[in-house]
């Protein structure tokens, strides 16, 4: 392969190349300046823009910690008042359950009253003129007439009392006393009757039967029924004595 020729290298030439060099170091140094605006540029934007974030966030941060401020300021006058309305609502309950109570005690000092003197009541009533009623019923002579009649055995663990008793040596009458008879009176005087009956017997050789009576000043006609069902007389107030009430045919009054 021929060796390729080299132009001479002139004066000419070197002059030519030196302009060409300039020139491109020149172009090269405009290009140079102006990524260097473009960077300065670039900088100031990305300052200006985290400037305004920075105050943006800056405004923000102050807001919010306005409104925080704000909200406690709210929440702790809310508490204050919260506070506030609970005393007054805490001291108004203590003084209305003072009063409850006081009203409750004047009422069962009334009632504890009422109770103990109508019981005298109804009790000297069915006293008054009982005997004479169940004279008329056939039983006579039924002279022995107490109130509130106690028992007790401690070796059969039995106790009670009843409120009128009569008796005329061969047959005695119980009866228990109510101002409002109930259901439940007539049952308790059933096991009452029951307990009188193993007392007497625990004592000897004691044959008197005992018959069941319940009194009451107001007596239902259902509860009466069941009185007169459990084979117990039914004494009511009737003006200001008191009546027995009328048994159904066949009535067989029970003995204990």
């Amino acid at each position: 392969m021929p060796e390729q020729q080299q132009t001479p290298l002139t004066y000419e030439r070197i002059l030519e190349l030196f302009h060409e060099t300039r020139e491109q170091f020149r172009e090269t140094r405009e290009q140079f300046q102006e990524t260097r605006e473009q960077f300065r540029l670039t900088d100031l934007r990305l300052a200006q823009q985290f400037q305004e974030t920075a105050q943006e966030t800056d405004r923000e941060r102050k807001e919010f910690a306005r409104e925080w401020r704000q909200q406690i300021q709210e929440s702790e006058r809310e508490r204050i008042e919260f506070a506030r309305e609970w005393r007054q609502r805490s001291q108004e309950l203590d003084r209305k359950i003072q009063e409850t109570w006081a009203q409750i005690k004047q009422t069962n000092k009334d009632v504890g009253g009422l109770t103990s003197s109508i019981g005298a009541i109804v009790a000297n009533m069915v006293k008054g003129n009982i005997v004479e009623k169940f004279e008329a019923l056939g039983y006579h002579d039924l002279d022995d007439c107490c109130e509130k009649k106690k028992f007790k055995n401690k070796k059969l663990k039995i106790k009670g009392e009843i409120d009128l008793f009569l008796e005329n040596g061969s047959i005695a009458i119980l009866i228990e006393v109510k101002t409002t008879l109930e259901t439940k009176d007539i049952r308790d005087h059933i096991e009452r009757l029951e307990k009188f009956r193993r007392y007497i017997d625990a004592r000897g050789d004691d044959k008197r039967q005992f018959i069941g009576a319940v009194a009451g000043a107001s007596v239902d006609d259902e509860v009466a029924d069941f009185a007169l069902e459990s084979g117990m007389y039914v004494i009511v107030q009737s003006g200001e004595a008191v009546e027995i009430v009328p048994t159904p045919e066949g009535f067989q009054a029970r003995k204990w």
